[in-house]
């Protein structure tokens, strides 16, 4: 499998293909020039090089239809590019994860009508779960033979656990300095977990010049990367479906890559197009650490070029130092009436202990980041308070202990006796 379109691939459907391996998707178009290419293992635009995403032909869907399917993504799958028997195949059925009302949260900081999307009820504790699960089922049509991924961490866990699942070989590439829960969580399902001395950005060069030598690899986050990337369009559908068929009025969304907020308003576009929400105004706003905030230095400044910076943060999920979609975050948030906003690793901690002693939610610290920045888009009024509002978690703080490991614990240690519990002044 290759990383970029050569002459065949862009006029020739991927060979081995069966009908139907791709459900309802028709062919793969540039983002930036509209130009379309067949469906295969391909990332880039043979004319201008642009990033190629999934284009559909849907059929008229109803609700009734997506709530009779299967308490997973797959109750989607009309409007993913999966073929219709992939519940048959063995994945880890993410998805369908809960939306919790945040009365605790919204009083804290002043917010009517607050949820939570609380991702990180995932099969690995993260919202990757959800982008392997589209990826796999690419790779396994594709019939690749190693199933492979550059990380920062959630996804080298999700991948090597699909992987093991679906019984395909599986190597996961990350930084070396990556937290070592991280590690382990991915180490335990993979007997093939790469450290590379380099930051992800390092990480992902080496995981593309692989891509374009082997054949048979497919890097989700590589040359399936358009397959992998519209699984993250299910978080916007389910929160739609869980608030009654309709869109918020605010989300706060991460942005390593950014592809996660461009599928969510991809998402949202889709059921006002399809419709299956009424159409109406909603705003994006994206949330980065300042120790790794292109995209927010960008949005602060008024411009469209997007600086590559060395990632310097605890984030370390969202420490991308030169996101492949920072430009089109840009758009939506701007276009959307929302903004991109970044926040201090101090920030970001006191933001997971809010949202655990709020909502009893640990989360990690990308949603330390996310919660954090709700935080201050407060503040600085760029929010509005009276709206109804939802901001994403996207994974489980047993992932990043060490962030707030020296700030919470025991307040005493006291002898097994009544008198020294009443000694100790705890109440």
């Amino acid at each position: 499998m290759s990383t970029l379109l050569d002459e065949n691939t862009a006029t020739t459907p991927a060979k081995g293909l069966r009908e139907g391996a791709f459900g309802n998707a028709r062919a793969l178009a540039c983002r930036e020039c509209g130009h379309e290419v067949a469906l295969g293992p391909s990332y880039a635009c043979p004319e201008c090089f642009g990033p190629l995403e999934v284009a559909y032909d849907f059929p008229a869907v109803t609700r009734e239809e997506i709530a009779a399917g299967p308490a997973n993504i797959w109750r989607y799958k009309a409007l993913l590019p999966v073929p219709d028997d992939i519940e048959q195949n063995p994945n880890m059925e993410p998805g369908f994860t809960r939306l919790l009302k945040a009365h605790n949260l919204g009083r804290e900081l002043g917010i009517d009508n607050l949820w939570v999307k609380d991702d990180s009820t995932n099969p690995t504790n993260s919202f990757k779960d959800r982008v392997v699960a589209c990826a796999l089922s690419a790779a396994r049509e594709l019939d690749a033979k190693v199933f492979a991924c550059p990380s920062t961490g959630n996804l080298a866990n999700a991948v090597a656990a699909a992987g093991a699942r679906a019984g395909i070989t599986t190597v996961v590439f990350i930084p070396s300095n990556l937290e070592t829960p991280k590690q382990v969580n991915s180490a335990v399902y993979t007997d093939r977990l790469v450290a590379v001395d380099g930051n992800y950005d390092d990480v992902n060069k080496l995981a593309s010049e692989i891509a374009g030598e082997e054949e048979g690899w497919a890097f989700v986050n590589v040359n399936v990367r358009p397959f992998y990337a519209e699984g993250s369009k299910t978080l916007g559908y389910e929160i739609a479906e869980q608030l009654g068929w309709r869109l918020p009025d605010q989300i706060v969304i991460p942005v390593a890559s950014g592809s996660q907020l461009t599928k969510v308003d991809k998402a949202f576009q889709e059921l006002i197009a399809l419709g299956l929400v009424e159409d109406k105004p909603y705003k994006i706003y994206g949330a980065q650490a300042t120790g790794c905030s292109p995209v927010s230095v960008a949005y602060k400044a008024g411009t469209d070029a997007i600086r590559p910076v060395k990632p310097d943060t605890i984030a370390k999920s969202l420490a991308i130092g030169n996101p492949a979609d920072g430009i089109y975050v840009l758009d939506i948030c701007r276009r959307s009436g929302g903004a991109v906003e970044d926040i201090t690793d101090e920030q970001v901690r006191e933001a997971i202990v809010l949202l655990a002693r709020t909502e009893g939610i640990f989360t990690e610290t990308a949603g330390g980041t996310t919660v954090g920045v709700l935080k201050k888009l407060v503040e600085t009024g760029q929010l509005d308070t009276s709206l109804e509002t939802v901001v994403i978690n996207t994974g489980h703080g047993l992932k990043t202990l060490d962030a707030v490991s020296d700030r919470v614990g025991a307040v005493a240690t006291i002898a097994p006796s009544y008198d020294a519990f009443l000694a100790s002044g705890i109440l």
